[in-house]
């Protein structure tokens, strides 16, 4: 634990230091354009919030073997899995929930509104173009869920008229990974297609029912736990006109999935998002937006070939927004809009309630005054399960000079309770209310000559947290149930920076939390669980010539596996090496080693975590 705080420590201090300043000059990307920190068009300058932003050439050089693995390494963000690949995958952002993370597909909402998590382990790295990340409160704009941050995944992109693209990939564990595409564009229109295939043998996902205490999967199964999945993505669009353009997208992740469990040990799952948006600008201060969207999480579970259950939830979505002036115009940017939603629930548990709607209203304000940037909203939720929300926040910067910025915000978020919460039998409480929290945040970012770097700090406030409550008594709770009884409290700072020393590129973060329990009980002070205190992130890489060699090292304090701090889980260091050899324009050779010093580490307790692995990886991706 102490070699990996003192890690940790390390790799922070190391990027951050003034030294950095000596470093060669790069460019800094400053033209990148994003859209989750406002719901309109940003330049990556303008972005007042904590974000990150993960393109794909990130993803090709950093040659991730999961999304998880892949947003290990933002700050704030920790996560934990129930045994390896393909197994149940939880994002914790900045000390919150796990379902305190609202996940958008090309602009749907996904996950299940049963459990109030995404499946991030049936989603694969290589149907992914583009992910935002915004750490913060932004209910004001997104309504539920939002409390903690907003993850939005972009699908794949045309990169010319017509580019295919192909990949096949052998790795441990008999790991068989392949991707097959084409997209395009005209004068008009673009399209893009793109399907892949992932299967592998997997790991023993679990070591067993621990004795004495909770926790693993209460069995004893020493088998490789497989994991299939198959997915496809379709995108288009059409410029009608100088006013008129429309676009739709449609993605579906299939996964088979065997793990050990008492009731179930095998899993049938999909994920998909199917939206469509229609934009009309009557003029150069003027954009109306219509979205449309479905999406589904889909479950049904097996015991050793026998059926145990079936979990299918869906999301009806629709939003009408406004876009009217600009920025840096004399009146702002203003946003007003309108949020409409349907969830329903769908499988062999019955609910005393299966389906609800909310709908919202809100409004935003952007603008720059000199060297003064603001951005404020505003939104009111109305929910048929528990009325009424108004949440807001307000944000703003100031540029000391060119390359330097202070920014401060405060916002309110709130998360609803999830159907399980609120009907599931024998522990459903219907008279949950939502979750709700209060943020307040310093930053401060630079762009030198050498590079980028950021700092963020701030302390978040949650009320009336759900949790399983065994003092509850009446005739729906013969065990206890669900009850709004806790607090907590969360503080932390965030470190980032980047540049390029010697030819090499350098990107590293840190991020240390306290997310402690602030209920008033004998939990007070307790951390909250599965959530690492201390993480850290650094990524090497060069190139030489047609060559280029990486390697990352992430490092985790410890945790704890239970709200009453008494099963510890240790803090550990992973390293991993990249290769890659372009021996055409168009052709490229990976290969990935993993965990290359073999460490045991676990982020839910008893389950396993991989060893050392390695993939192999040809690819084929011609470039505009």
């Amino acid at each position: 634990m102490f070699r990996s705080s003192r890690l940790a420590l390390a790799v922070a201090t190391a990027f951050v230091l003034p030294a950095l300043a000596q470093a060669d000059e790069v460019s800094t990307d400053l033209d990148q354009v994003v859209v989750t920190a406002s719901r309109t068009e940003q330049a990556a300058s303008q972005v007042l919030a904590a974000s990150t932003v993960i393109d794909r050439a990130d993803i090709e050089r950093l040659q991730p073997s999961s999304l998880a693995e892949l947003l290990r390494g933002v700050p704030g963000v920790s996560i934990a899995n129930n045994g390896g690949p393909g197994k149940s995958t939880s994002v914790f952002m900045r000390g919150t929930d796990a379902d305190h993370v609202l996940v958008l597909v090309d602009g749907v909402r996904i996950g299940s509104v049963t459990s109030g998590t995404a499946a991030f382990q049936d989603i694969p790295v290589d149907q992914i173009e583009r992910i935002e990340i915004v750490r913060g409160p932004y209910s004001s704009l997104y309504g539920s869920e939002a409390l903690g941050g907003v993850i939005q995944i972009f699908t794949r992109r045309p990169q010319g008229a017509f580019v295919p693209s192909f990949s096949l990939g052998v790795g441990s564990w008999s790991t068989l990974r392949g991707s097959a595409g084409f997209a395009g564009s005209g004068k008009q229109g673009w399209y893009a297609v793109e399907a892949t295939h992932d299967q592998t043998d997997g790991i023993n996902a679990c070591r067993g029912k621990p004795s004495p205490g909770g926790g693993g999967c209460y069995t004893y199964e020493p088998d490789r736990d497989g994991y299939r999945n198959n997915a496809l993505s379709l995108k288009g669009g059409w410029r009608f006109d100088e006013q008129w353009d429309a676009d739709a997208s449609a993605m579906r992740s299939e996964g088979r999935n065997h793990y050990d469990g008492t009731s179930s040990n095998f899993a049938a799952s999909a994920t998909q998002a199917v939206g469509g948006r229609v934009r009309y600008r009557p003029s150069g201060d003027a954009l109306v937006t219509l979205n449309v969207g479905r999406s589904a999480d889909l479950s049904t579970d097996d015991e050793n070939s026998v059926y145990a259950d079936t979990f299918n939830t869906h999301r009806d979505l629709a939003s009408l927004q406004a876009d009217l002036g600009h920025v840096g115009g004399a009146y702002g940017l203003t946003t007003v809009g309108f949020d409409w939603q349907r969830d329903r629930v769908v499988g062999s548990t019955d609910y005393a309630v299966d389906a609800r709607r909310n709908h919202a209203l809100f409004a935003q304000w952007q603008q720059v005054f000199g060297a003064s940037s603001v951005q404020g909203s505003l939104r009111r939720d109305e929910n048929s399960q528990f009325g009424g929300k108004t949440t807001g926040s307000l944000l703003y910067g100031y540029a000391l000079t060119d390359a330097l910025k202070v920014t401060a915000s405060y916002g309110t978020a709130f998360k609803a309770p999830t159907f399980n919460d609120l009907y599931y039998p024998d522990y459903g409480n219907p008279d949950l209310q939502p979750e709700t929290s209060r943020n307040w945040e310093m930053g401060l970012k630079g762009t030198p000559g050498w590079g980028h770097w950021s700092v963020n700090a701030f302390q978040n406030r949650i009320d009336h947290l759900i949790v399983f409550d065994a003092g509850l008594t009446g005739p729906l709770f013969p065990f206890g149930g669900a009850n709004n009884i806790d607090r907590s409290r969360i503080r932390g700072v965030e470190l980032a920076a980047d540049t390029t020393l010697a030819d090499w590129t350098v990107a590293g973060n840190a991020t240390w939390l306290q997310p402690e329990n602030d209920s008033g009980d004998a939990g007070q002070g307790n951390l909250l669980p599965r959530r690492a205190r201390r993480t850290a992130n650094l990524d090497v890489d060069r190139r030489f010539g047609a060559f280029s060699v990486g390697a990352s090292v992430f490092a985790s304090g410890y945790r704890y596996d239970d709200a009453a701090n008494l099963h510890r889980l240790g803090g550990y260091a992973l390293t991993d090496l990249r290769l890659a050899y372009a021996f055409d324009a168009f052709w490229n050779v990976e290969l990935a080693a993993k965990n290359i010093f073999d460490r045991h580490y676990e982020t839910a307790r008893y389950f396993n975590q991989p060893g050392r692995h390695w993939m192999l990886t040809l690819r084929y991706q011609p470039r505009s």
